[in-house]
């Protein structure tokens, strides 16, 4: 009898693009969170406490996360004027530094 050993592959988590809803590997895209206390900021770590949402690396995705109110809807929370602008001003700095490729 002869015994096959294979592989251990490490999983991959997957999330979906709150936008575009593709599915890409949890690494390669940003998230959003809702902080417990309300509050609504960009978490490069990943690991922040709160509500979740991720969008990928596309400019025209992280528009219409925050005009459309996709972004609003998977936050359970309504996004201030002054919040939107906080994450679009943060969105070219975050593609810059990133991995993540524009589709």
């Amino acid at each position: 009898m002869r015994v096959v050993i294979l592989a251990k592959t490490k999983h991959i988590p997957e999330r979906r693009c709150v936008s575009c809803g593709q599915r890409f590997p949890k690494g390669d895209l940003i998230r959003v969170v809702r902080a417990p206390q309300g509050s609504v900021s960009v978490d490069l770590t990943g690991k922040s406490a709160g509500r979740g949402a991720y969008i990928c690396g596309n400019a025209d995705c992280w528009q219409a996360a925050l005009t459309k109110g996709k972004l609003d809807r998977s936050l359970a929370v309504t996004l201030s004027a002054e919040d939107r602008d906080q994450i679009l001003k943060i969105y070219p700095e975050i593609i810059a530094g990133s991995t993540v490729a524009s589709q």
